[in-house]
């Protein structure tokens, strides 16, 4: 591995909770960029599927589900100053990681924000308070504990995480293509400044999987080309989206949040039942499922401009995504159950014969039309650049590094959004792990073919509006 650029040398000892597609595949980048010894790392994971890969690498394994009952307990011998908490798991709440490490000093990272099992489900909780927008809003309130505490980034896998930094680099390029010379952005009021001068109307996270195994989805059978429980758990809340500014038609079952910055909305049906029109360059147009993610809130909060204190600008944010056909069909089927899991989950990496994971940020509404900004990783390329790892874990595992490092090299920034870190800093290390990252303009809008069956209820004036993209 001596070919390999060593990031940052890391003394601390790495605990990596859950060992899933996600888990297995990071480890072989950790230890190929951060120089560290592997008798430091440990993983408590919930079943022993992937053992053999920690013992191949000559890492401690132990099974172990972590609870409200016995996680300090479990914590107290493996985390201490200086250490590393790696949070990958389902199920286990990420807020309680957060207080135990910022108590012993130990940083941490998650790719999402996780309750406690039932957090999504307990009657006594709100819509809003199960939200990803309620979650974040409870891990936002630990900034406000006094003095400096180790870094904790929250949400920084794919997306949420890397689009974070796309959407900064395609601000970038969009004020570049049009000859508009701006500073580049050092803070959030700037961003916010240059995305309302750009006058970008709608971000969508538009992502398109085509990743596909040889053995096709059996009945009653859940298949994806990454972790089955997390998809099925965030499928299931709610759908969600950053409310932009210029949108005229309030959605009939969206709700607006009683607390927090007022930056996002929720609409009163899963996730996992709600599709929207979207387009990637190499797939043209197509419905994706808005399945709600942090980075529809954090992006939209991130670029919220004010003036006075009054909101004068902010976009609409949500995720647009088609996962491969086999997890739509699983999704189908999971949904005419109302919402009942299928009995038998097949989680497919080494079988996947071809296919790629198209994922980017759709900027949308301004002066040139349509702007799509990402990574077009394909199975193959994956598989060489990276052991374990298929097009879609690639193209999370390759940004857990790049934060890991990052929180190593600014140990005391406390809880942290994507949005808040070195996007120049997590796109040279993840560059060399996402395959062909273009810009691409078009100039589709949800608008086109539209009434060619039927008359719809559109919304003309501005082709752009959340009313034209969701499917109803």
């Amino acid at each position: 591995m001596s070919e390999f650029k060593k990031h940052i040398k890391f003394d601390g000892r790495l605990l990596m909770i859950g060992f899933g597609s996600i888990g297995t595949g990071v480890i072989p980048l950790i230890l190929r960029h951060i120089d560290m010894d592997p008798a430091r790392i440990s993983i408590i994971a919930a079943d022993d599927d992937n053992a053999h890969i920690a013992e191949n690498f000559g890492i401690a394994f132990e099974v172990n589900p972590l609870t409200r009952e016995n996680f300090r307990q479990m914590l107290s011998t493996r985390l201490g100053p200086g250490d590393f908490c790696l949070n990958l798991s389902v199920d286990v709440s990420s807020l309680a990681l957060i207080e135990y490490c910022h108590g012993v000093g130990a940083l941490y990272l998650d790719t999402c924000i996780e309750p406690w099992p039932g957090g999504y489900t307990d009657p006594n909780l709100s819509v809003s308070d199960k939200s990803n927008y309620g979650l974040r809003e409870m891990a936002h309130k630990l900034k406000s504990l006094p003095g400096r505490r180790p870094t904790a980034c929250i949400t920084h896998g794919a997306n949420p995480g890397l689009v974070s930094h796309f959407v900064k680099q395609a601000l970038l390029d969009l004020a570049s293509d049009q000859e508009i010379v701006v500073k580049r952005p050092t803070s959030r009021e700037e961003w916010a400044a240059l995305a309302h001068r750009l006058d970008v109307k709608v971000i969508h996270i538009a992502e398109r999987d085509t990743q596909m195994a040889a053995e096709p989805k059996e009945l009653d059978e859940f298949v994806n080309t990454w972790s089955i429980d997390g998809f099925i758990s965030e499928g299931c809340q709610p759908a969600e989206l950053g409310w932009g500014t210029h949108e005229k038609h309030f959605p009939a079952d969206g709700a607006h949040h009683s607390f927090g910055p007022q930056c996002s909305i929720y609409l009163n049906r899963p996730g996992a039942a709600t599709r929207v029109r979207t387009w990637t360059p190499l797939e043209g147009p197509f419905l994706g499922y808005l399945i709600t993610h942090g980075e529809s809130i954090s992006i939209a909060d991130y670029l919220t401009h004010r003036e006075a204190g009054s909101v004068t600008y902010r976009p609409t944010v949500h995720y647009a995504y088609h996962p491969c056909d086999a997890a739509i069909l699983s999704l189908h089927e999971f949904a005419g159950k109302n919402f009942i899991q299928q009995s038998r989950q097949r989680l497919i990496v080494d079988e996947i014969i071809s296919g790629i994971d198209e994922l980017g940020v759709l900027m949308a509404g301004h002066t040139r039309g349509a702007y799509w900004y990402g990574s077009r990783l394909s199975i193959d390329e994956a598989r060489e650049l990276c052991p374990h790892n298929s097009a879609t874990s690639l193209q999370v595992t390759a940004p857990v590094l790049a934060a890991m490092i990052w929180a190593m090299e600014n140990p005391d920034r406390g809880v942290v959004d994507p949005d808040e870190i070195d996007f120049d800093r997590i796109l040279e290390i993840c560059m060399p792990y996402l395959g062909p990252v273009v810009g691409v303009y078009g100039d589709w809008t949800p608008l086109e073919d539209r009434e060619k069956l039927f008359p719809e209820d559109l919304d003309k004036s501005d082709p752009w509006q959340f009313k034209n993209v969701i499917v109803r």
